[in-house]
């Protein structure tokens, strides 16, 4: 068989399906279409990381001045071991489709924050506390802790290494199917002051 006469390769048939003039204006649209989602998914993701990050969640005067003061007087702003729990590592669903709907939330809690100005002072913020607590308590225990076990189990406790006090509460909790929002309220931040634990 002659050199002229050789059938042509698979990858020379599918390059001149690819490259023919008809075929040509698709190819470019499908590319264009898939460069620009990349793009468009990069920079989605890239914006809900930067609004993860401590200093965007502190960036207005309500939570600098209240909330932030709050959590760094606690155990999960500085401790010995120098691991740090942030906003978004209690307030913020670790998997994609949970933090994308924690985002629509948060957007709506911003708008009525800056629309109604409803915890804009002090005064505000500490009238809606009990409020704001509830809708958080509530979405913990109904997610049974979620961003909490993110950090902690109960797999990974050593009653040995607890305190004789928190050892009496944790292992009857454990077997009653408790959730650590049952029990460890205000933890990174201050109790309302209508708070009594007989709500609990």
């Amino acid at each position: 068989m002659s050199a002229d006469m050789t059938p042509p390769s698979r990858w020379s048939r599918l390059r001149d399906f690819f490259f023919r003039p008809s075929t040509m204006s698709v190819t470019a649209v499908v590319g264009i279409g898939m460069l620009s989602g990349l793009l468009l998914w990069s920079g989605f993701n890239t914006g809900m990381d930067a609004t993860n990050t401590l200093g965007f969640c502190v960036s207005c005067h309500e939570m600098r001045d209240t909330v932030l003061q709050e959590y760094k007087e606690t155990v999960h702003y500085k401790n010995r071991s120098g691991v740090r729990a942030a906003c978004a590592d209690c307030h913020v669903p670790k998997d994609w489709a949970h933090k994308f709907l924690r985002k629509i939330q948060a957007s709506s809690e911003l708008y009525g924050k800056f629309v109604t100005a409803s915890i804009d002072t002090p005064e505000k913020f500490e009238d809606k506390r009990m409020e704001m607590a509830q809708r958080v308590w509530a979405t913990m225990k109904a997610n049974d802790s979620q961003e909490c076990r993110n950090c902690h189990s109960w797999e990974a406790m050593d009653p040995h290494k607890q305190t004789t006090r928190a050892r009496k509460k944790m292992e009857p909790a454990q077997k009653e199917g408790k959730t650590c929002i049952d029990c460890h309220k205000g933890i990174a931040h201050l109790l309302p002051s209508e708070y009594t634990e007989d709500e609990e």
